[in-house]
């Protein structure tokens, strides 16, 4: 199902048949190191994965992370969404793209994109987004698209601290 779309992309649910991409995706280093080692040994693992975690999100909340595709051609480039993540009073806003789509763009476009939608047909006002501290590019999207650092943050269950960004409508 198409969610939103872009000047130049296209968001979308994520499918069963997007494991090569999420495999791809979720074992790129570049996640590894910021967002986490999933474990993911095999194609069949990315396909469980959307389906247990990301097709559950859109029946459990009506929204979750979407594959953000190439209007032109349809290749996915990366996932962009907003979740709702135990820890977090606020919904958050995510992104993550394969190496060789990162530096066009992609991410604010779909991140901003994101943000509208939730504001105008979602209903959602406040938006936060959590990073590690390291994450410079993430950091550069998030601020670019109008989100402030209020503070670190740990997660339940997680030693690691996080920055937490958030937006809120009217304090642009």
């Amino acid at each position: 199902m198409i969610v939103l779309e872009t000047e130049r992309l296209r968001l979308r649910w994520l499918r069963a048949d997007d494991a090569a991409f999420m495999f791809e995706l979720v074992t790129d280093p570049s996640w590894i190191e910021f967002i986490g080692d999933r474990g993911m040994k095999t194609h069949e693992e990315a396909r469980a994965y959307i389906v247990e975690k990301y097709v559950a999100d859109y029946e459990r909340h009506g929204f979750g992370l979407y594959a953000v595709e190439l209007k032109e051609s349809g290749i996915p480039v990366g996932i962009c969404g907003l979740i709702k993540r135990e820890g977090l009073e606020d919904v958050d806003v995510g992104f993550a793209f394969l190496p060789r789509y990162t530096g066009l763009g992609y991410a604010g476009e779909s991140a901003a994109a994101v943000l509208a939608h939730g504001r105008e047909a979602l209903g959602i006002g406040r938006v936060v987004a959590i990073t590690t501290p390291n994450n410079v590019r993430s950091i550069r999207v998030l601020e670019k698209v109008g989100l402030r650092f209020e503070g670190l943050i740990r997660l339940p269950g997680d030693d690691e601290e996080l920055a937490l960004y958030a937006h809120e409508p009217g304090r642009e």
